[in-house]
């Protein structure tokens, strides 16, 4: 005989206090509302799966976001299509979507770390996510997300050898669901130690090129057959030693003359905090002869296509392995020529990782360490720029 189940009610469900356990109030034909230890309450419609008769659940939404009255509706809807054959989760209610489910956590989630890094790397973020783990993990209420259905969404990338994902996946995975720790929809994160079930990626350094070799580069640099604004730009990162995107998506409007600063807003840097660079007399002869080319536009470097658009972050990269150094020296590199020469030279490593816009990983003193060291980076920059000329071919011998 089915045992019979009294019907819930809204003051039996504001009553419901929270336990050590999470436990389970029914509320009929298989509806019933989860009750946490952290005080939150979740809808869950447990039905059987056509396709193999297995007993699973769907999450509906937390109350009280989800009213009874709404909860019962959806139950009803979803028993309907279980009655002629179809599976709730292919069809997924599109009005009402689960605040617990693993998409909507990210969606959560994802607003509050964008405002923390810069555009390129939010977009990085999004894409991977979207593309890895959505399809295999986003219905899921992240509740019911363990470690070793995680580590199956991942294994395929890891079958492929693709480990960098891999380890930027478990890293991501991670902080969404200590966001779904802290913001009350999960009681603790299961995926701590998944990280552990691949295997590491193997470090490797972005190839560059010796100081000693920077005559070499400059010379085959003049030599190439490049647009004016490539061989520009790629001289301008040497110069000023940021990374690609940074120097690609320069505008006018960041470069003060009178100040010779160039101020790079948190929006395009990596850990979304300001970048004041002191522009060298070199820095400052490079960009104005840049002014007849594109100084009505709005971006310092802009795209043959579309003068309303800056260069591709890729072009410096394409160009320069075009040149014939596939495998010796990518655009970021030119950053590691400038860093081991001011090393060599002896100029304080505190001051070159803040030219680099390097943060201090320790967040106490990075918080107290807030100098810019403006002057002695001047100096420094304008030692680096000469040191650029010195090398510089002579162009009777191009």
């Amino acid at each position: 005989m089915a045992r019979i189940v009294k019907p819930l009610t809204d003051s039996k469900i504001r009553n419901a206090k929270p336990s050590p356990k999470e436990y389970n109030l029914p509320d009929g034909n298989g509806l019933h509302l989860r009750v946490k230890p952290s005080g939150s309450k979740t809808w869950i419609y447990n039905y059987k799966r056509p396709h193999d008769g297995k007993r699973t659940n769907l999450g509906l939404g937390v109350y009280p976001s989800i009213s009874l009255v709404n909860a019962r509706a959806l139950r009803d809807e979803f028993r309907a299509k279980i009655s002629l054959g179809a599976n709730p989760k292919s069809n997924p209610h599109k009005e009402i979507r689960d605040t617990s489910a693993f998409e909507q956590v990210f969606n959560d989630w994802y607003e509050v770390k964008k405002s923390q890094v810069s555009d390129n790397y939010a977009e990085d973020i999004r894409n991977s996510v979207t593309r890895h783990l959505i399809d295999p993990l986003g219905d899921l209420p992240v509740s019911e997300i363990t470690a070793v259905s995680a580590i199956e969404a991942i294994q395929p990338l890891a079958n492929r050898g693709a480990l960098e994902t891999v380890r930027r996946l478990c890293q991501r995975l991670n902080q969404i669901m200590d966001f779904a720790v802290n913001t009350g929809r999960l009681d603790i994160n299961p995926l701590t130690r998944i990280s552990s079930a691949f295997k590491s990626p193997s470090l490797v350094n972005l190839p560059s090129i010796n100081p000693e070799d920077l005559s070499s580069f400059l010379r085959d640099l003049y030599k190439a057959n490049l647009r004016v604004t490539t061989r520009k730009l790629i001289l301008w990162q040497l110069h000023t030693i940021v990374r690609p995107a940074e120097a690609s998506n320069a505008e006018w409007s960041e470069i003060d003359f009178e100040k010779k600063l160039w101020v790079i807003p948190a929006t395009r840097m990596k850990r979304r905090r300001a970048h004041t660079i002191p522009l060298s007399e070199g820095a400052l002869q490079l960009i104005n002869s840049i002014l007849p080319i594109s100084g009505n536009r709005t971006h310092i470097f802009i795209s043959e296509r579309n003068p309303h658009r800056p260069m591709n972050s890729q072009s410096a990269n394409m160009a320069i392995k075009r040149m014939g150094y596939g495998g010796k020296l990518v655009a970021h590199g030119l950053r590691s020529i400038a860093s081991t020469a001011l090393n060599e030279q002896g100029f304080n490593p505190q001051i070159i990782e803040k030219a680099l816009a390097h943060e201090d990983r320790n967040s106490v003193r990075a918080a107290y360490n807030r100098a810019e060291y403006l002057e002695e980076r001047r100096t420094m920059m304008n030692w680096w720029s000469e040191l650029i000329a010195s090398n510089l071919p002579d162009p009777s011998t191009i």
